[in-house]
């Protein structure tokens, strides 16, 4: 959420980047509601003011022994005016919250303008894609054949779009969450976390989910909870309506969860495989940091996630998504993009954005400073770190071997129990 004092004082800077985000919010109805409020606000101080001078006037009258009814007649009439301002006041309140809660992130300045994907300009590269001497299979192929991977038993079970794994396939997803979390409370210093996988409107409203994705969310028909998207949403909120001492920033902290998302607008994109599903494995970083550290913490999120990849010796690259393809929240992404030998293309493992202070404004969610002064709004960030599920699709396809068998990759062999590949 942004604030609208900014908005105000800024508003031909919103409508352009509204238009380089391919968002067609419309502010004028918002500034002129902000417009309508300072009025009717300051209206309400001359009403207080005058009625504060009435009553003086009538308690003075009455000590008197004076006929005091014209007096209190205007009161009334001043009483009235202010119960039909707070009335209003409250319904613009409404429209405007409802509004802000609309309007997209503010991309930082070092944010490429663009319109889509095709504008995201790539930042790194690390490893080149493997040379095979035969026709790379794809990770149904392989995890079918390998009998790790059931789809049909999947759709049987709840419908397309979900997958069961079964015996080296559950494991090698175990060992690949088990590496992450190691490598991220271990190396990285997060904070380990098992949050919970449902979470009220009120924590989705926090990090930005609702009310614009409710449609891309799985809602519990009899409570008010939502299945998480992402660990993203819960770790966020951890600090949701708390003071923070700036001591106690930077706050990393990660966690293992499962994510649930209805991918309304994925139709007909990646059906086959595990690429987009319903439910899958993701481990999540999630930073708490102060306003002047956040852009540095950012850099080190994605190192982090890409140090995954990094351990697992399979090539990736790193890009900076342009305005319009970045996230709602977000004022700067980074993407990691997995090198998928079938489809001869990189495809996204990792997003790592910073919200700055956006999910902070609706969370309600600032540090005191050392040096004194008031309190701020913190800045979040958050990581995959990484994608779990499609690891185990890049890992099934660059170490793919002809005769159907696959290695398994060498920081992952302890958490394998000493196994080395899949037959």
């Amino acid at each position: 959420m942004l604030d609208i004092r900014w908005i105000r004082s800024n508003a031909e800077e919103v409508k352009t980047y509204l238009a380089y985000r391919n968002n067609d919010f419309d502010i004028e109805p918002l500034l002129s509601l902000d417009e309508e409020k300072r009025k009717l606000l300051s209206e309400t101080e001359e009403l207080k003011a005058k009625r504060n001078e009435g009553s003086r006037k009538v308690g003075l009258a009455k000590s008197k022994g004076e006929d005091a009814a014209e007096l209190m007649e205007e009161m009334r009439v001043i009483g009235d005016r202010a119960r039909d301002i707070d009335g209003r006041l409250a319904e613009i309140e409404e429209k405007m919250n409802e509004m802000l809660l609309s309007i997209p992130n503010r991309p930082h300045t070092s944010v490429p303008v663009g319109k889509d994907e095709n504008d995201n300009p790539e930042v790194r590269r690390w490893g080149e894609p493997r040379a095979f001497d035969f026709e790379p299979k794809a990770h149904w192929d392989i995890g079918e054949a390998a009998g790790i991977m059931d789809f049909e038993k999947g759709a049987a079970l709840a419908q397309s779009r979900f997958t069961v794994l079964k015996g080296m396939g559950a494991r090698l997803e175990r060992a690949l969450l088990n590496f992450m979390l190691d490598l991220h409370t271990e190396k990285h210093g997060y904070l380990e976390v098992q949050p919970p996988f449902m979470v009220s409107s009120k924590t989705m409203q926090g990090t930005g989910q609702l009310p614009k994705f409710a449609d891309d969310l799985y809602k519990c028909e009899n409570d008010d909870l939502w299945l998480i998207p992402t660990a993203e949403v819960p770790l966020t909120n951890l600090f949701a309506g708390e003071i923070l001492e700036e001591e106690q920033l930077p706050f990393y902290c990660t966690a293992y969860t499962p994510c649930f998302r209805r991918e309304a607008g994925a139709y007909g994109r990646d059906v086959r495989g595990m690429l987009r599903q319903h439910q899958f494995d993701k481990v999540e970083m999630v930073k708490i940091s102060t306003q002047e550290r956040s852009y540095e913490e950012l850099e080190m999120l994605t190192d982090n996630a890409e140090e995954v990849l990094r351990l697992l010796e399979i090539p990736h690259r790193t890009v900076c998504l342009c305005t319009g393809d970045m996230g709602f929240g977000s004022s700067k992404t980074y993407d990691i993009e997995v090198w998928l030998p079938s489809q001869r293309r990189y495809r996204e493992i990792s997003s790592c954005s910073n919200c700055e202070d956006f999910q902070a404004r609706r969370m309600n969610t600032r540090y005191r400073p050392k040096g004194g002064g008031k309190p701020q709004f913190v800045h979040t960030l958050n990581g995959s770190g990484i994608a779990v599920g499609r690891t185990l699709i890049a890992v099934l396809e660059n170490y793919q071997r002809e005769d159907g068998s696959v290695a398994i990759p060498k920081a992952l062999v302890p958490y394998m129990g000493g196994v080395e590949e899949i037959r």
